[in-house]
């Protein structure tokens, strides 16, 4: 589904990726993990056509759309929940997930209809339908941001750091719907977190990001046996 080859991303001088390859098939749930400044947010930027590499080609269903703007890279199929959220706060929650339908030709039927299937995944968003966004929760405003992204149906849905700022209870609760996300819509997944432990217990796969270069890649399984990820990401 999505192949990135020898991705070379850079902010001015400073090279961020520094030749990363990897792929994503179809259905899975892919994670990337690396600590801060690895690059993982980068990675995804780069995807999404918000920088645009120096060097190296993304494919995305055989399709070539390496520089595309994000404009034209979501009607493609991939969408961004970013890191830290960013809901529209002055925004109700049925508002937020209205804009989240933009990128779609589709009558307010549809629109309608997309919602529901949001709010049968996060029915707690039902419950705060008319409720200014910003005095969510942050677990709250976290499901608000992934199905604000779920409303564009896209066929590639990037993740980053769902889990920032959360308490440990409702971090458990956001990875097991990311799981029935990816079980139930069938939408493939980029996971990108720091909590590696989370991570790897939901994908199946990953790639260790490490200051712009991929070092390890394996099943989640290879990943959570490795003595380097253990050291390094496990606390182990």
């Amino acid at each position: 589904m999505l192949t990135v080859s020898n991705i070379k991303t850079y902010y001015g001088n400073i090279q961020a990726l520094k030749g990363i390859s990897f792929e994503i098939n179809d259905g899975e749930i892919v994670t990337l993990i690396g600590s801060n400044g690895a690059g993982k947010t980068t990675t995804l930027k780069t995807i999404m056509g918000l920088l645009k590499p120096k060097e190296g080609t993304i494919r995305f269903n055989s399709k070539d759309i390496t520089g595309f703007p994000a404009h034209k890279v979501v009607p493609e199929g991939i969408m961004l929940v970013p890191e830290g959220r960013r809901i529209f706060p002055k925004f109700t929650v049925n508002e937020n997930l209205v804009v989240g339908a933009y990128s779609k030709k589709t009558t307010r039927d549809e629109i309608r209809t997309d919602i529901d299937d949001v709010y049968r995944i996060f029915p707690v968003l039902q419950e705060r339908q008319r409720q200014v966004a910003g005095t969510l929760s942050g677990g709250e405003q976290q499901m608000l941001a992934i199905g604000r992204g779920l409303m564009a149906k896209p066929k590639l849905l990037l993740l980053d750091e769902p889990s920032m700022g959360l308490a440990p209870i409702i971090v458990k609760g956001i990875f097991e719907v990311i799981k029935q996300i990816n079980k139930n819509l069938g939408t493939t997944i980029l996971l990108v977190e720091q909590n590696a432990k989370m991570a790897l217990s939901v994908a199946d796969r990953g790639y260790v990001l490490e200051t712009g270069y991929i070092t390890l890649k394996g099943t989640s399984e290879e990943l959570r046996e490795s003595e380097d990820v253990k050291k390094a990401y496990l606390g182990v």
